[in-house]
């Protein structure tokens, strides 16, 4: 297993820094952030243009991370594939098959999205809607070698009410997802705001798991029971993703048992890529700050590898 980063936490700086920072911060691997450049959304970014990849492109990034000792560990696009506007849908898709295109160029990479939601539509609609349009894509990248990978993020900005808008939040549509051909980028720190404990989730479906982050979260009782478990709702117009009872951290700050989630990892054979996700407000704000978050990070998960 390999330590390495999701780039959309560095926004702000071409890939070739991205990579000089994590190579010489004992890195071994990129997940590089594929959105397209239109757009800020977020926790996005643009590290590689999948919407332009051409030769050129092929040959800047593979310079890069061979040039710091890197290797590449999926490409990241989570965008809405269930989207009410069929414009925006359609663009979503186009921009999944081109990360498809360039995963495969790159040595056949999986490639990562969400499932997401349509907020005005029931949560079986929805899922009958993602079972008539998931598959093409799936059948797309198979097609190319590529694995077209789910996070289980509950993605709650997204619905107007802090719902789930991302249908792969729990085992039971994992199961769902794997019926479609689909595999998971798995990710802790959303199970433990859940309730569910994220080892016990992830130990049945190892095998399905394609990519494995490291995020953590941290909850606060006396917010929930002020709040409730669906959140903050005073502020929700303004800041959507702002729940007010749980916030995420770098990994070993919050509440995940990491030492339990990597052994069920190795247990299950998975022998692929733990790539840090930084979305820690406590290590985040400014490029100095993100850095020092993500040395925490290697610094809590390195010992628990094997070199």
């Amino acid at each position: 297993m390999k330590l390495g980063l999701l780039t959309a936490c560095m926004p702000e700086r071409p890939l070739e820094e991205v990579a000089r920072w994590a190579g010489a911060n004992g890195y071994e691997a990129l997940e590089l952030a594929a959105w397209p450049t239109i757009g800020d959304r977020p926790f996005t970014a643009s590290h590689l243009a999948a919407d332009a990849f051409d030769g050129r492109e092929r040959e800047r990034v593979a310079e890069a991370l061979e040039g710091n000792g890197l290797t590449l560990s999926a490409l990241a696009y989570y965008d809405n594939n269930l989207h009410p506007d069929p414009v925006e849908r359609a663009a979503i898709h186009a921009h999944v098959r081109a990360c498809v295109d360039a995963a495969a160029a790159l040595g056949g990479v999986p490639v990562g999205t969400f499932v997401g939601r349509d907020p005005g539509r029931s949560v079986a609609d929805n899922l009958r809607e993602a079972e008539r349009v998931l598959p093409p894509l799936v059948d797309y990248a198979g097609e190319r070698g590529v694995r077209l990978m789910i996070e289980n993020c509950v993605m709650e900005g997204w619905h107007p009410d802090g719902y789930p808008g991302n249908l792969a939040y729990s085992p039971e549509l994992w199961e769902w997802m794997f019926d479609l051909g689909l595999y998971l980028n798995f990710d802790p720190s959303h199970l433990l705001w859940l309730g569910i404990d994220p080892v016990e989730a992830l130990e049945p479906y190892v095998d399905r798991v394609a990519h494995a982050h490291a995020k953590d979260a941290e909850t606060f009782a006396a917010r929930r029971n002020r709040y409730g478990f669906f959140g903050r709702l005073s502020t929700r117009a303004t800041d959507p993703w702002e729940m007010g009872w749980w916030r995420y951290r770098i990994p070993g700050l919050g509440e995940v048992d990491f030492r339990r989630y990597v052994d069920t990892l190795y247990a299950g054979g998975f022998d692929g890529v733990l790539s840090v996700e930084h979305e820690d407000p406590v290590w985040g704000g400014t490029p100095g700050k993100v850095e020092q978050g993500l040395v925490l990070a290697h610094r809590n998960l390195r010992p628990l590898l094997v070199a």
